[in-house]
Formats: C-alpha cells, structure tokens, sequence
C-alpha cells in the first residue's frame, strides 16, 4: 500500500462501546491511562513515566494523514460508559498484514474489553489483510488469552525493548489468517 494513499478510517461499532479514531479531547484520558506503570509496562512503546506532550503527539501521529498505524479509541460513552476504557491499533505490513495492539485501562481489566475490541477488529478487517500478528510479553499471559480467545495461533518466543522497562523481554508470538 502506498502510505500516501491511506483511506479514512472507520469507525466499528461493538456490543459495548464504539472503536473509533482518537480526537484531541481523548488526551486527558488517553494520558492518565497510559500514566500508569502497568498499562506502559506491558507495552513496547508507552514511556513511564509518561512526559509531558507524549499523549499530544500520539494522537497527532495517530490522526495524521501519513500514518502507518490505525489507532481506535475504545469508546464505552455511546453505551453509558467511561469515554476511553483502552487502545487498539493495526500497525501496516508489507504483502497485506498488520500488527496489532493494544491496551486496557486497569479499572476495565478482565471484563472482555480488549477480546471484544480484538473480535470487532477481526470481524471488520478495516485494512482488509490476510494475516495479523501479535506479540505479548509472557509475563502478560491475560494478553494472549485475548489473542488465543480471538483465534490467533502461537507461533514462537521473541524479545521485544520495553520503552518503560528500560529491557528487552521476553514475548510470545501470534498469527492468525484472516
């Protein structure tokens, strides 16, 4: 795909919140969220702590027209819940693959947030690719139960740099055929 050429980005609906793309209003939130060690600590990207304008620009790259991620809000308030419960994206590959990820505010943990956003994302396949992939930590083993809930096979171990950790950790790979 050519980056130049990137469509809108949809919006996909769920049983329980909107997945939508981000807006400057969601920095608030978006940055106590990911102000947390747990949720940087089980990404390869979010620093903690987390400095100041780091939310700004990820909405900024997230919103821009030369993105190579997809990123949705998972947005409860069109269903009577809190406006940002977590982040999912779909990072561009080459040959028609993406990489997922994403994250849950703790306060939403184990509730079936993140495996129903994952589910909506299969199920809509917005970039329309024939493979996804996904790497977690393992020692996240809560993450890939979303992804083996959602159908993606264990592939392979890994390391991954952890921006919050300051380390390279261990992680599990993932695939599924779409």
């Amino acid at each position: 795909m050519i980056m130049d050429q990137i469509p809108a980005q949809p919006a996909i609906e769920a049983e329980r919140f909107l997945l939508r793309p981000p807006r400057r209003s969601d920095a608030g939130l978006i940055a106590l969220h990911t102000g947390d060690r747990r949720v940087a600590e089980a990404t390869t990207s979010i620093p903690h702590p987390l400095p100041p304008g780091a939310t700004e620009a990820f909405i900024t790259r997230a919103t821009s027209s030369d993105r190579t991620e997809d990123v949705w809000v998972i947005d409860g308030s069109t269903r009577g819940g809190a406006e940002v419960l977590g982040v999912i994206g779909m990072k561009r590959m080459d040959r028609a693959q993406s990489e997922i990820s994403y994250w849950v505010a703790p306060a939403f943990w184990n509730t079936g947030i993140a495996s129903e956003a994952l589910r909506s994302i299969v199920e809509a396949n917005p970039q329309q690719v024939r493979t996804l992939f996904a790497a977690v930590f393992q020692d996240n083993p809560a993450s890939a139960r979303v992804l083996t809930n959602c159908g993606f096979e264990y592939i392979g171990d890994a390391e991954a740099y952890c921006v919050a950790r300051s380390a390279t950790v261990p992680t599990w790979t993932y695939l599924r055929k779409m």
